[in-house]
């Protein structure tokens, strides 16, 4: 048995009278690490187990470092987290919540993956945030789900960050024959590595991250990433903080779930109705989660 689950997909009445459209969500924020990453990094640590890893090593605060934290509590793997200073309490107590050792390591993600790389040995695994196919063959489950449902949308819309959900929503589509499903791929103004690897042609690193959706903060895109945009059908939209910070309020208050504003990134395309969607009447949105987050914060916004 896999050690995610097949998460809810529901029409949202709200968003779908909102529009006058079909609007679909996947809602992987009930994973039981809070997020779409507990797919692949799940099946990315069975792997490796079964390979002979002894341990698990990762470099997330955030909703990978939780997924992996999490999968080895299952699994019996003792796990280390590295965290940049950046990192909430809450996120650190969750770690330690599912029995991770957390190391707090550098004033950025790349320092903290850089330390974290620093202690691999022979017999440990590094799951990596988002760049390793394992990830993406996990991810990939989503579109499974969504087609065995008998659902087939127009367009999907997700959020963006190291690109590892946009590799694994397209190698979903790639088996399941359905590349002519075009994928709206949502980026916060100060997080748009995706959008500046468009821009200049190959995956370009950005200059700092300046966002509240912190968790789309991936300087450069993994490779996979701009090569979907090669082969499917990708529209790279952006839209501001307070986009995302209205849309997580909206979706708290219509649908009682609460997201962080990595997620509420995809979810501001449909709740500020970008013109991108003109063109389609049933859309599916990922809700992809936001394992740190809680109403209180989110209200506070």
């Amino acid at each position: 048995m896999p050690l995610h689950i097949n998460t809810p997909l529901i029409r949202s009445s709200a968003l779908s009278k909102s529009l006058n459209k079909n609007v679909w969500l996947k809602i992987d924020a009930l994973q039981p690490s809070g997020s779409f990453k507990m797919r692949g990094v799940a099946l990315a640590c069975e792997t490796y187990l079964k390979q002979g890893a002894k341990r698990f090593i990762s470099s997330s605060g955030g909703n990978a470092g939780l997924a992996v934290a999490t999968s080895a509590k299952i699994l019996n793997v003792p796990s280390i987290i590295v965290v940049p200073r950046t990192t909430s309490i809450t996120a650190i107590n969750l770690l330690q919540l599912e029995d991770a050792e957390v190391i707090v390591k550098g004033d950025s993600w790349q320092e903290a993956n850089e330390y974290a790389l620093s202690l691999i040995t022979d017999s440990d695994a590094f799951i990596h945030p988002f760049d390793d196919p394992l990830l993406w063959k996990g991810h990939a489950t989503l579109i499974d789900e969504i087609v065995n449902a008998e659902i087939q949308p127009d367009v999907i819309v997700l959020s963006v960050g190291g690109g590892g959900l946009l590799a694994g929503v397209a190698e979903g589509l790639t088996r399941n024959k359905l590349t002519h499903i075009p994928i709206i791929a949502i980026e916060t103004e100060g997080t748009a590595s995706l959008h500046l690897a468009i821009q200049h042609n190959k995956p370009t690193s950005l200059k700092e991250i300046r966002s509240i959706a912190t968790s789309l903060g991936a300087k450069q895109i993994c490779d996979q990433a701009f090569y979907v945009t090669k082969t499917h059908h990708i529209h790279s939209i952006l839209v501001s903080d307070q986009e995302a910070i209205h849309a997580c309020k909206a979706f708290l208050a219509d649908h009682r779930i609460v997201v962080e504003p990595a997620c509420g990134a995809s979810l501001a395309c449909i709740y500020s109705n970008k013109d991108i969607l003109d063109p389609y009447n049933n859309i599916l949105v990922i809700v992809c989660g936001g394992s740190t987050m809680s109403a209180e914060h989110i209200l506070s916004l």
